[in-house]
């Protein structure tokens, strides 16, 4: 079985594209499940979520599924607050109702940030003002409660591709960010997140139900396109983080 992993598309249409194009040329894969963060950020939120709703993928609730529907208006952040406005109730009423995760095949579970949470990192510590891997024994207890039958979890949120194995397991896997190389997150503690390229990330797990195999992908697309359209809509630093995959700000 071949099950294509993505995350953290952020409302960036031609990455998502360029993702699918690139994996019908691998052969395409008998599942693809969605890791959510589908639609915020200034750039394509309703063509993105347009698209997701017509693939009807397994998709997770992230955080920014959850703030994007839910969140007082006057106390969304700009990624949100534009997204907001340019999805319809529908398409709102859908990313509401995603689940917190989903069990997509026989001792898998995929969520986005972790399994009782959606906002909060599985695989990484702040330190320094940038994310890190945390130590195996952290890992280990914030997945505490999981049904041992679990064997692959599959998370996002944090936009980096990571692979840990677990002694025991699980083995966790994060494909990276479809459509959002870097960001600059200003909560304390504030902290960033670098891809360190432009590249749209997604990533295959193929199983014979036994064992698992992976590859974390990178996909060239027109990145300056997105930057540019980052740009129009007054955010800089998002174009900044298209271009490049890395991103400024102190942190």
């Amino acid at each position: 079985m071949r099950i294509a992993v993505i995350a953290d598309i952020h409302g960036n249409i031609l990455a998502l594209e360029a993702v699918l194009a690139d994996l019908a040329r691998r052969g395409g894969a008998d599942l693809t499940v969605n890791l959510g963060d589908c639609a915020s950020g200034p750039l394509w939120p309703r063509e993105t979520v347009g698209r997701l709703m017509s693939l009807a993928w397994p998709t997770v609730r992230g955080n920014h599924d959850r703030r994007v529907p839910l969140d007082p208006l006057d106390a969304m952040g700009p990624s949100d607050r534009f997204a907001h406005d340019r999805l319809s109730q529908a398409q709102r009423d859908w990313l509401a109702g995603l689940p917190l995760q989903v069990s997509p095949a026989p001792s898998i579970l995929a969520f986005h940030a972790r399994p009782d949470h959606d906002e909060k990192y599985l695989t990484e510590n702040i330190v320094d003002g940038s994310l890190v891997r945390a130590p195996m024994a952290t890992i280990a207890r914030r997945l505490e409660g999981l049904d041992p039958a679990v064997r692959l979890v599959l998370a996002g949120h944090s936009h980096r591709p990571e692979l840990v194995e677990l002694p025991g397991g699980p083995i966790v896997f994060n494909p990276g960010s479809v459509g959002c190389p870097a960001y600059f997150d200003p909560a304390e503690p504030a902290h960033r997140s670098e891809q360190g390229s432009p590249h749209a990330r997604y990533g295959l797990v193929e199983t014979d139900g036994k064992d698992f195999s992976f590859q974390a992908i990178a996909v060239r697309y027109d990145h300056e396109a997105a930057a540019k359209h980052a740009a129009e809509a007054g955010r800089p630093e998002w174009a900044e983080g298209l271009r490049t995959g890395f991103i400024s700000g102190e942190a």
